[in-house]
């Protein structure tokens, strides 16, 4: 399988070796680490006091803090719930233990790089990776999880990746004849009845197709999207900045640059729209929503929470941190190994068809990207970033964080990094770790 650059996205391309024996992070595999924390090895710190104490002087008082790269970006990747107030999304009941059943053959599974052919093994600790953590399951069942640059007990950042949160409340409310998704935005926030989102449809935004420009820009202060991060706090603030993310959608103002549901057009400033649609509808913050319909269900190891950096405003777009198996369990919802962690069907047969047949492959090829034949990719839905051709799902994140999963092979990958220094020099592990799931599960029965 090819994979593509995502559209305004940075380049995930970066890296840097941080050697477990430098930083005293975990080396646990599929073989040796946990699935219960209760059971875990003795703990040990990922940080020492005079670490904390050095990295948070070290962020920036002039820009917004991820303006660094290489170790600082590693390290506020994993601290975020210490850089920035958050809100908690709660788990419930007994954790649902993940069996493992380790498959050599990822591992061994032979990668080529610019510096030759090695194991995938060999490729996450290199220095051309700067890969943080690693999690497959197959049928339920860990098959594969490695922390190369952190311990397991850590709960990194999954950027873009949260936006599929929004997306699936969203569904389950369609599903419940609570949301009609082709009515206009206005419909369900009337205060948005003034802005230029009036008249856009629901679909159109879930599927990133409001043909308004607000593109993610992540350094450009005066551009909308920017604006759009300082209202929401994790921008940095200047002055004469939104004071908050509701009024700036309520009154915001863009050109447009095609109609909507023409064209592909990613923006953070869709999610928000979308949670406070959930808000409106469900009556309570979305981090609470997202609690109720699913974290509470899945036998999550540990709570989670989303940054909340002004007013207690989750940050829907992105923002959000977890134990890594735990963002697997919410992955397998999407599976037919659902009820390993779930005691009801929450993702429902027709979700799945929606985002495997719903979707409109012309958003992608007026927005320039290549075609199926080229990119293996079908079309993007319900923020979800590329359905592919051999039923893959997949939603990146900025920097390097993904959720891949394929119903018909039953798999889900999670997976975390980070940029290098120079930002541009690093092998991404996105594309090799897709060509290792289509090496050893390519053949898997349907």
């Amino acid at each position: 399988m090819k994979t593509i650059q995502q559209c305004n996205f940075p380049l995930f391309v970066s890296i840097l070796l941080l050697s477990s024996c430098d930083n005293g992070v975990s080396t646990a595999t599929a073989e040796t680490s946990s699935t219960d924390s209760t059971m875990s090895a003795e703990f040990e710190p990922a940080s020492t006091v005079a670490e904390v104490q050095k990295q948070m002087r070290r962020l920036p008082t002039d820009d917004i803090w991820w303006t660094v790269n290489g170790k600082d970006m590693a390290w506020n990747f994993k601290n975020l719930h210490q850089i920035f107030p958050t809100v908690n999304v709660y788990r419930d009941g007994p954790v649902k233990t993940l069996t493992e059943r380790p498959m050599t053959a990822i591992g061994e599974y032979v990668v080529e790089t610019p510096e030759g052919s090695m194991t995938f093994d060999e490729f996450i600790v290199s220095d051309q990776s700067t890969t943080m953590g690693v999690v497959i399951l197959q049928r339920g069942e860990i098959v594969y999880e490695r922390y190369p640059r952190m311990h397991e007990y850590e709960k990194p950042v999954y950027w873009s990746t949260a936006k599929v949160f929004t997306s699936t409340i969203i569904r389950i409310l369609e599903e419940r004849g609570k949301v009609d998704v082709s009515l206009p935005i206005e419909h369900y926030i009337p205060e948005m009845s003034e802005s230029s989102f009036a008249g856009t449809s629901v679909r159109h935004i879930l599927d990133m197709a409001s043909g308004l420009d607000c593109s993610d820009e992540y350094e450009n202060w005066d551009s909308c999207y920017y604006q759009y991060s300082m209202a929401i706090g994790d921008g940095f603030r200047t002055e004469g900045a939104p004071d908050n993310p509701y009024d700036f959608a309520a009154t915001f103002e863009a050109t447009r640059h095609a109609p909507p549901g023409e064209r592909f057009s990613y923006s953070g400033l869709n999610t928000f729209i979308l949670g406070w649609l959930v808000e409106k509808v469900m009556d309570m913050p979305f981090q609470d929503a997202f609690t109720k319909e699913i974290w509470r269900h899945i036998g999550a190891e540990s709570d989670a929470s989303y940054i909340a950096p002004r007013y207690g405003i989750a940050v829907t777009h992105g923002g959000f941190v977890s134990r890594m198996r735990d963002l697997a369990r919410f992955g397998m919802l999407f599976t037919p190994s659902y009820p390993v962690v779930s005691d009801t069907q929450i993702i429902l047969d027709s979700h799945i068809d929606l985002i495997r047949n719903g979707g409109d492959p012309n958003l992608r090829l007026n927005a320039g990207l290549p075609d199926v034949e080229e990119s293996g990719v079908k079309h993007n839905v319900y923020q979800w970033d590329e359905i592919y051709a051999n039923d893959t799902f997949f939603k990146g994140g900025w920097a390097g964080q993904g959720l891949i999963v394929n119903p018909t092979r039953d798999t889900v990958a999670v997976f975390t990094s980070y940029f290098k220094d120079d930002q541009y020099s690093e092998t991404r592990l996105e594309p090799v770790l897709f060509k290792v799931l289509d090496g050893v599960f390519g053949t898997a029965e349907k």
